[in-house]
């Protein structure tokens, strides 16, 4: 089942994000306070962020994150998955494909693209976003923070 996140689920969504950020899916850690404040912001309004919450024969399984900005190239909104955590125990059990089935049948309908990162060597998951139709781009991103 996949659900939106929802105010009880704080605790939850705080482990499996410090988790997720510990795992070699990243490039390296986060401090825990940006995730307080990504959960923080998801209570606020869901204008920038969603967050849901996956679960597996009744039990929280993992969550995963989008975010919406607005693209001329796609000709509309765009949402990128920012996060796809599922725990170790719930992996290889259809939470992945049922997470982007839900997403993309309930997307806004300005929604023209998904959008996601993935590392190189995460073959598991690039093979999970091929098989659902994703496209390697020839971008390569940079960035500057502040």
């Amino acid at each position: 089942m996949i659900r939106e996140l929802e105010l009880d689920d704080k605790e939850l969504y705080l482990n499996m994000a410090h988790d997720f950020y510990r795992s070699p899916a990243v490039l390296h850690p986060i401090p825990d306070s940006y995730i307080e404040r990504t959960f923080e912001e998801c209570m606020k309004s869901d204008t920038y962020v969603k967050i849901y919450i996956m679960e597996y024969e009744g039990k929280p399984a993992g969550y995963g994150m989008l975010v919406k900005t607005f693209s001329q190239e796609a000709g509309g909104y765009v949402y990128w998955l920012e996060e796809l955590y599922i725990m170790e125990k719930y992996r290889s059990k259809g939470l992945g494909s049922e997470f982007f089935n839900y997403v993309e049948k309930n997307r806004e309908e300005e929604v023209t693209r998904f959008r996601l990162e993935v590392e190189e060597d995460n073959t598991r998951a690039r093979e999970l976003y091929k098989r659902l139709g994703y496209k390697d781009l020839d971008y390569r991103q940079m960035v500057k923070t502040f």
